[in-house]
């Protein structure tokens, strides 16, 4: 068989099948990207707004903001190879004498300390800010809970 021997109109016709088919794959990619950037957008508002609404929340409570997102640099050790580690808490509060970071988190999962990353963030606050304690502020059910590490002492 021959490309001679296809009649033109059906030559057309898969050219134009052909045409659609990738049409679509490409708006179909661009509607997924469309899509991704907001909802990173909506995630970075939601966040920013219950931060912003933390402090008043914090404040109603008794805590006194000392700085918002607050940098450390701190040492750890990799077979004693200095690697030094930047972190940045949302909050450093201070109530009764005691120094808190405060973690401030949105959506259904990540303000739960059954969620292994949010323990594991608050858990490396505690040790490399050396406060007395960390804070896990729901942002969206307006909630503070004081999170303790039983080995770590106080807090």
């Amino acid at each position: 068989m021959s490309l001679r021997s296809i009649p033109p109109e059906l030559l057309v016709a898969a050219l134009a099948v052909a045409v659609l088919v990738a049409l679509s794959l490409w708006i179909g990619g661009l509607l997924r990207s469309w899509r991704r950037r907001r909802d990173i957008v909506l995630r970075v508002r939601r966040a920013g707004e219950g931060e912003a609404s933390a402090v008043e929340w914090l404040e109603d409570l008794g805590f006194e903001i000392l700085g918002a997102q607050v940098s450390i640099d701190y040492p750890v050790y990799i077979d004693d190879q200095l690697v030094v580690v930047t972190l940045r808490a949302d909050y450093l509060v201070r109530r009764d004498g005691c120094d808190y970071v405060a973690e401030v988190k949105t959506g259904g999962v990540a303000p739960r300390i059954e969620t292994a990353a949010t323990r594991r963030q608050l858990l490396e606050y505690r040790v490399a800010f050396a406060v007395d304690g960390v804070l896990l502020v729901d942002a969206e059910r307006q909630r503070v809970q004081v999170v303790t590490f039983p080995r770590l002492g106080r807090g």
